[in-house]
């Protein structure tokens, strides 16, 4: 009887691998769960990520579609708090995250990152009627920022974070400043002309507050992923798509 039950809990187990082994593919060396790259973002900044009646679309969405056509692979994206991203990487919810995030020392301690593909600028967004003409007024003044965005770091660092309201989107940020709640917005170039665009009376400074590097975040431990979109990053740059996608959404000046 014993010997009986054995073998029923054998095949049991057995059973069990092949259903696991069912719901993985291996890919360009690497093992992704059903076949699907999942991309976590913070779908409120574009034009690198937000929604198109329900579907999410932007440079970011473009070139993670693009990278896992490359690698065979079906992608979902994932919209989330930006601050929840990393971690998201970090425990395997996601396989990487695009948004628009800048490579940091801080951020290259928890997860990895791609080559770049994009290059950002910090600008700030005020009132036309303000009194800050550059970012050396802001001193003493209320920014507000995206949470745990690079301008959120940058400006804490700068102005103290006694000076510095947080929120959870780059929009409520912006949302504040036409309300009167703060002075002045840090934020990435490309969204701060849309949200000057949609809310009249807001202007962008001329002077830039920092330039900086986007890539996708991966987990340390999938250096294969790393590897692989590293590759297929350096084929759609070579033949153009990169560019390409990034001129759909951003007209030259």
């Amino acid at each position: 009887m014993k010997k009986k039950l054995l073998s029923i809990a054998l095949i049991a187990v057995m059973a069990a691998t092949m259903l696991c082994a069912c719901g993985k593919k291996e890919s360009a060396g690497m093992t992704i769960n059903d076949g699907v790259l999942t991309m976590a973002t913070n779908a409120y900044f574009p034009p690198y990520e937000y929604y198109q009646g329900e579907d999410i679309v932007g440079i970011d969405a473009d070139i993670a579609k693009a990278v896992a056509d490359k690698l065979g692979l079906e992608l979902k994206i994932e919209d989330m708090e930006f601050d929840s991203i990393i971690t998201a990487v970090q425990t395997g919810k996601a396989d990487m995250g695009l948004a628009g995030m800048t490579v940091s020392d801080e951020r290259k301690e928890s997860v990895n990152f791609s080559d770049t593909y994009a290059t950002g600028v910090q600008v700030v967004i005020v009132p036309e009627d303000s009194d800050i003409a550059s970012v050396d007024d802001l001193a003493g003044k209320k920014i507000g920022v995206q949470l745990s965005t690079t301008g959120d770091i940058y400006a804490s660092d700068d102005y103290g974070e006694d000076n510095v309201e947080k929120y959870n989107k780059g929009a409520d940020a912006v949302m504040a400043l036409t309300q009167g709640k703060v002075d002045a917005v840090i934020i990435d170039n490309e969204p701060a002309k849309n949200f000057v665009a949609a809310n009249e009376g807001l202007k962008i400074l001329d002077t830039e507050y920092v330039t900086e590097d986007y890539a996708a975040c991966i987990n340390k431990e999938n250096t294969e992923l790393l590897d692989a979109v590293n590759g297929a990053l350096a084929e759609l740059k070579e033949d153009g798509t990169l560019q390409k996608i990034i001129d759909q959404y951003i007209t030259a000046e």
